[in-house]
């Protein structure tokens, strides 16, 4: 059976989703399994997600999806490169193949660019670029030119985290290849597509209680329907009571703050009002709104810097069908897998119910219960 991974947010789950786990079974046919290892309840962009973790899984596998399993909330909060490394190195272990969405699906363009940035002639004309007070997006595009490299693969949002991913593959030594696959629609649009919506934009209809029943398939619909919606404002007193009273020693232990960014969240965190006041005062051409976002939901929950490059000690698994529980039995071959909702007597267990009870508080319809995690049952479809 070809197994097929996918890293994924579905933040919340769509058209454009649906279609890849499509295009997928169209090209193996039946003897294929899909694998989606998706984020939990916080995402990449430093925000909790819109709807609870398994009212997304199920959507996922309502919508062909055979096993999902939760990118762990430490792998899901670093950056596109270590989010795509945390990914890569859980499903390398047990899928012959990574497909993700791209504006260029040639495989070969992107994994020769990837060997480029993973080269030390690349890491030092990098840091030769920054030293002269370039961006990062400006001084990788210098030195990527200097090396006679395809810079304009890295200047659209799919592609970069492809080339990540694609990094990711040949650093880890892994045998899974990658299967892109062309993403149409604007990623960061505003305005929803019918067949490739962004979710940013059904996002906005959402915070808006506007129906999103047309980018979504028909039965993934009523799945999402019934999933409280979560929103960074409405946990946003929660947060500044954190950043509030927080040391300088917290400050400095938390993810990202390297060059002394740090210091000038943890000034502008006792000076500012508010949440986007204390973001925008922080953000610069070097460093981004969504590294300031992170740092911030880090503060929030807890987490370090350690904390965060630290390995986890396993998986949880949310969701299968009987063709997913094939595919366990090989992946508990090969990872420690826990299903949602079983303790396991690790120190790792304990940070996820201190994120699973925070994530409460970020509801729109008002704090809910701490101890819905525990709550959680894995959902089977037949």
């Amino acid at each position: 059976m070809n197994v097929v991974g996918i890293i994924c947010e579905y933040n919340p789950f769509h058209n454009g989703h649906a279609r890849q786990i499509r295009l997928i079974r169209e090209r193996y046919g039946e003897n294929c399994a899909v694998v989606c290892l998706m984020s939990g309840n916080f995402v990449q962009r430093g925000a909790p997600a819109v709807y609870p973790k398994l009212c997304r899984a199920e959507a996922a596998i309502t919508c062909g999806a055979d096993l999902v399993l939760e990118l762990p909330t430490t792998y899901a909060l670093r950056s596109a490169e270590g989010f795509a490394s945390g990914g890569v190195e859980i499903l390398g272990k047990f899928c012959g193949e990574l497909c993700f969405g791209a504006e260029d699906g040639d495989p070969e363009k992107l994994m020769t660019l990837a060997r480029g940035l993973l080269s030390e002639e690349y890491r030092a004309s990098l840091r030769e670029q920054l030293d002269l007070g370039l961006s990062f997006p400006a001084a990788r595009q210098r030195a990527l030119e200097a090396m006679g490299l395809e810079h304009a693969l890295v200047r659209t949002p799919n592609n970069i985290l492809a080339v990540e991913y694609c990094k990711a593959i040949l650093a880890s030594g892994t045998a899974m290849k990658p299967m892109p696959i062309v993403r149409g629609g604007d990623y960061h649009t505003t305005v929803p597509e019918q067949e490739n919506p962004s979710a940013t934009a059904l996002r906005g209809l959402i915070g808006k209680q506007e129906a999103i029943d047309p980018y979504v398939p028909e039965e993934a619909a009523g799945i999402l329907s019934r999933g409280a919606v979560h929103t960074l404002l409405a946990g946003e007193r929660f947060l500044l009571s954190r950043l509030r009273t927080m040391t300088d020693e917290e400050f400095e232990a938390l993810p990202f703050g390297s060059e002394g960014l740090w210091r000038k969240l943890m000034h502008e965190s006792r000076r500012q009002a508010d949440l986007e006041s204390i973001a925008q005062s922080v953000k610069s051409k070097r460093y981004t709104r969504t590294r300031i976002d992170r740092m911030l939901l880090c503060a929030g929950l807890g987490i370090t810097e350690t904390m965060l490059e630290a390995p986890v000690p396993y998986v949880r698994v949310l969701g299968f069908n009987d063709r997913g529980r094939q595919v366990l039995r090989t992946a508990r071959e090969k990872l420690t897998l826990v299903n949602i909702g079983q303790r396991m007597e690790h120190p790792y267990q304990a940070l996820e119910e201190r994120w699973g009870a925070l994530y409460g508080l970020f509801a729109q319809d008002g704090p809910e219960p701490p101890d819905q995690e525990e709550r959680l049952r894995i959902i089977y479809r037949s």
